[in-house]
């Protein structure tokens, strides 16, 4: 009996003592498997808004550059940001309401496709933090009190874009030495046009160049406004931003072709779809940076202290097929300073 209790005791020992074992082992490990789960906060999902004056189609590879910027900041969407898009689908006149609609989500920050949409936007809320994607000329056009500073609740990017004008006529005399007359196509409503004509005007004279200014207020205006270039012996023509004039590129480009028109333009989409060439702000790089501003606003900064940026980037396309299109001959030296030639 006695060494069979001798045994029952150092069992009973061992039991106790793999009982004590295992009761720290589950005490480590539920400290250290639930510790940090209680330390990590669900990660919350912003919500932005994004308003544009054209359709999504027109802008399409903007809003994928602005997408590619947020993924590359860790933003993805339906996980841990969601994207409220409205699109005007070309008309001025809707904007308001699609303002005041994403006012009432009650939204993180709201991005707009360019100087257009910024005005109801800011009409619509003085809180929530707006990024433009672009804007030739925001401290003229009222947005921001300075570039440095820019005050209240919006910010963003500038192309530069009415500075850039006198570049493009530059361009267009190389390419065509004899040239004494230009029209500009613009439309008045879009901010930025009148600086955009007076720098014009301010480049023309060392040029030995007479502008001419045509006013495209309505789609019908397009097809009157070339009639009128062509009454007047233009040498070529200049084509301003405008979501009008963008809406209606492919009939510009195909004007412009059938008037025998040489023309630069605001935006690659044009050349890209025929049109000659243009020079300005790279504006798919300007969307993939805007999301650099809504990060910094996500992440507690106020858009009052973010500066307008100016553009890192520019492009130079030329089109050969355009241009053969017309018998315009492109000079070598011309050609050489192209970041992109089509042919």
């Amino acid at each position: 009996m006695t060494v069979i209790s001798g045994q029952l005791s150092v069992k009973t020992w061992e039991h106790k003592h793999m009982s004590g074992k295992v009761f720290v082992w589950l005490l480590i490990t539920f400290l250290l498997g639930t510790a940090p789960a209680q330390a990590q906060q669900p990660k919350k999902v912003h919500r932005i808004g994004f308003l544009s004056t054209p359709s999504s189609s027109v802008i399409s590879a903007r809003i994928e550059a602005f997408r590619q910027g947020l993924r590359e900041l860790g933003y993805v969407e339906g996980k841990n940001i969601v994207i409220e898009y409205r699109h005007a689908e070309g008309k001025v006149d809707r904007l308001p309401a699609l303002a005041a609609e994403l006012v009432r989500l009650k939204l993180d920050a709201i991005v707009t496709s360019g100087p257009q949409p910024v005005r109801p936007m800011r009409e619509a809320t003085a809180t929530i933090p707006i990024v433009f994607a672009f804007d030739d000329d925001p401290v003229g056009s009222g947005f921001v009190a300075s570039l440095a500073r820019p005050g209240g609740n919006i910010t963003g990017l500038s192309t530069q874009g009415a500075e850039l004008i006198g570049k493009q006529l530059e361009l267009l005399k190389e390419i065509i030495p004899k040239l004494a007359r230009v029209a500009i196509l613009g439309s008045s409503t879009r901010p930025g046009t009148a600086q955009a004509f007076m720098e014009a005007q301010l480049a023309a004279p060392a040029l030995s160049v007479q502008l001419q200014y045509l006013e495209v207020a309505d789609p019908k205006d397009i097809e009157i406004a070339f009639q009128a270039a062509t009454q007047k012996r233009t040498d070529a023509v200049v084509i301003l931003g405008s979501p009008l004039l963008n809406s209606h590129r492919a009939q510009i480009v195909e004007l412009a072709a059938k008037s025998r028109l040489p023309a630069t333009y605001s935006r690659p989409e044009y050349v890209e779809d025929g049109g000659l060439m243009t020079y300005g702000a790279n504006i798919n790089d300007l969307f993939r940076r805007a999301a650099t501003y809504v990060d910094k606003i996500l992440k507690g900064t106020k858009p009052a202290d973010l500066p307008v940026e100016q553009p890192k980037k520019f492009e130079f396309i030329i089109n050969l097929k355009a241009a053969k299109q017309i018998n315009l001959t492109i000079p070598p030296n011309v050609l050489a300073r192209a970041d992109r030639v089509i042919r």
